[in-house]
């Protein structure tokens, strides 16, 4: 028989030693699934990447250890053991080996923000806007004590480029102060988010400026002011009375050391805008020893609570005290005119109710009619007596509300 016709003993088997998940790194593997182009982000692809984490598989496994667990002298166990040589040996599978490493690896993909306490929350839940980010770095020996810094705004801004195309930033906002009376705003462009904090705090520490307050509660006067198309009007409250007003002034309020206010802000609610319109505004206003020096008149107060009884708040001392006949007829004397440069400002009617048209309304009137005055004459009784009573309650104790009845008829029981 030809040799050449004789069968082939020798196979060939084809072996590629190459592939696309050997020759790329484990890196460039995970940013394949982790990550999105730009021109992939512009298409609205990727919108979940951020959830998605690269694992790193090799976690739980040690060089020498596999499914076979097999006994590898001077790798995964001692040369020498007392003086004996070890041998290679296999030992029975570790079943439990495998399930340990999965379930490492389900753990490892998984993020759990960490809790925030409700008080460290910012306007709107975990969000930056309204949340404290710590004092400012020390300058040189110079510690900034007792400050705080609160973010007012973040948001993502793009700049485009010849090289890079469009480059994404980070710009924040914040207002730093130490509650006293010392505050100051700025604004930071970065890369990341703690280049950025840390940046626009140190700026934010430059540019202090000193808020005049009045009983270091609140303003001195009631005031309009205005940046662009913003417009705030503020007025001054009494103590208790608490911050209603846009939560952006609210946060600056808190920062500066105003505890009591009033604000309504119209027109653009921008944040940049509110900011630099209220420190405007804050800056403006004058202090009761100035208003006395412009006028050359007494400041004097007239208050409900004290019975409109006046009371002089402050006096000239630079500028001669003026007389009345040194005062012309025109010149304007109302406190709130004059702090508010002559302007006043208009206010919607208040239309009555719909339902008070109605011939319902009069009969509920009237039913009412009884009790028109009850809360006052009880609010009066409280202050005077420290208690509810009436003119016949020292001859006919029983006439008080809070005396004790069952008590009464207790007592007329034993003397019958």
């Amino acid at each position: 028989e030809s040799k050449y016709n004789s069968p082939s003993t020798v196979q060939l088997q084809i072996i590629r030693n190459t592939s696309f998940f050997n020759k790329h790194s484990a890196d460039q593997l995970w940013k394949g699934v982790t990550s999105v182009s730009n021109a992939g982000k512009k298409r609205g692809r990727g919108k979940g990447i951020g959830q998605k984490r690269a694992k790193d598989l090799n976690r739980g496994q040690m060089i020498g250890v596999g499914k076979e667990n097999i006994v590898w002298p001077g790798l995964n166990a001692p040369i020498i053991r007392g003086k004996e040589l070890v041998k290679r040996e296999k030992l029975p599978k570790d079943e439990e080996r495998m399930n340990e490493i999965l379930k490492l690896r389900d753990n490892m993909g998984r993020f759990r923000p960490l809790r925030l306490d409700p008080l460290e929350r910012g306007w709107s839940g975990n969000r930056m806007p309204g949340r404290s980010i710590g004092e400012p770095d020390a300058i040189g020996e110079d510690a900034f004590e007792d400050f705080d810094t609160k973010v007012l705004e973040t948001k993502t801004v793009c700049t485009m480029s010849g090289i890079f195309g469009r480059v994404r930033r980070l710009s924040m906002f914040v207002i730093t102060g130490n509650g006293n009376g010392l505050a100051g705003f700025a604004l930071a462009k970065g890369n990341g988010m703690k280049s950025v904090m840390r940046k626009v705090k140190a700026r934010a520490a430059q540019k202090l400026i000193y808020i005049e307050r009045y009983n270091d509660h609140t303003v001195y006067h009631d005031f309009y002011c205005r940046f662009y198309q913003t417009k705030i009007f503020v007025k001054r409250k009494p103590a208790g009375y608490g911050l209603v007003c846009h939560r952006a002034i609210k946060t600056m309020c808190e920062v500066i050391g105003i505890k009591d206010l009033y604000a309504k802000v119209e027109g653009p609610s921008n944040v940049q805008h509110i900011t630099k319109a209220f420190f405007i505004g804050l800056l403006q206003q004058k202090t009761h020893q100035q208003l006395a020096e412009e006028k050359g008149l007494h400041l004097v107060e007239f208050r409900e609570e004290t019975s409109n009884f006046p009371k002089v708040l402050c006096s000239p001392e630079v500028t001669p005290l003026r007389k009345l006949d040194q005062i012309p007829p025109t010149e304007e004397l109302d406190y709130n005119l004059y702090t508010m440069d002559g302007k006043v400002e208009l206010k919607r009617k208040n239309y009555p109710p719909g339902y008070t048209l109605l011939p319902s309304w009069n009969i509920h009137l009237k039913k009412l009619a009884k009790y028109r005055n009850h809360d006052k004459i009880r609010l009066e009784l409280m202050a005077e007596h420290d208690r509810l009573c009436s003119f016949y309650s020292d001859q006919y104790p029983e006439c008080d509300p809070l005396y004790d009845h069952k008590k009464l008829e207790d007592q007329e029981s034993e003397s019958y």
